[in-house]
């Protein structure tokens, strides 16, 4: 069986909204669209890269597809990125869009999220997702996510659509790797863990010696 991993880029608040220009995702009057661009850094770039490429399988919600399908099939060819992103098969849930795609090698995923994402992990050892927020919440609803890549940047927005939105489900995670950049960004790598473990402070403290 292989993993979902998801990966998000994200201000310490947990705001993930359009981080890649002002015109991503103005939904809600969000007006911070590209708040990514000014922090990244070409080091970090080179560890996005190296975290993604190891990827066999991109899943993708329908915004962040549109997002992706109208930029990577003409980005520019000397971009580490743009092979993987076009090479790699895609699938897209979504309701709204028909058969076929414009993107080569992109298809609509098929049947409900419960049964058509751990038939592709049968099938790939690593989906990766990316972006796609609503899709994401999705996810970790029904306990599809088995690894969270979590890029978080110094800085707070207040507002917009969050990683871990209203409804999120209760986990414990655990963490596998991190790393500091010099921006200031800190790059956090868990895997799920179950449910969270609760204690009572007062009782381990009277049972320390």
């Amino acid at each position: 069986m292989g993993k979902l991993i998801v990966t998000e880029f994200m201000s310490i608040d947990g705001v993930a909204q359009a981080p890649g220009g002002p015109e991503e995702d103005p939904e809600g009057g969000f007006e911070y669209g590209g708040w990514q661009a000014p922090l990244i850094d070409r080091d970090e770039e080179h560890f996005i890269y190296e975290q993604a490429k190891g990827m066999d399988a991109l899943l993708l919600g329908r915004r962040t597809y549109e997002i992706f399908a109208g930029y990577w099939p003409t980005a520019p060819a000397e971009f580490d990125f743009t092979a993987l992103m076009n090479r790699v098969p895609k699938f897209v849930a979504s309701r709204t869009l028909k058969a076929p795609l414009s993107w080569d090698t992109a298809n609509l995923l098929e049947g409900d999220l419960a049964e058509a994402v751990p038939a592709l992990k049968e099938r790939y050892e690593a989906v990766h997702v990316i972006g796609s927020l609503d899709l994401v919440q999705s996810l970790l609803r029904l306990g599809l996510v088995d690894r969270l890549h979590l890029w978080v940047y110094p800085l707070v927005l207040g507002s917009g659509k969050q990683v871990f939105g209203d409804g999120a489900v209760p986990a414990a995670l655990r963490l596998t790797e991190s790393r500091i950049f010099a921006n200031g960004t800190v790059k956090l790598e868990y895997e799920t863990a179950g449910e969270p473990a609760t204690g009572d402070m007062d009782a381990e403290l009277q049972t320390d010696p």
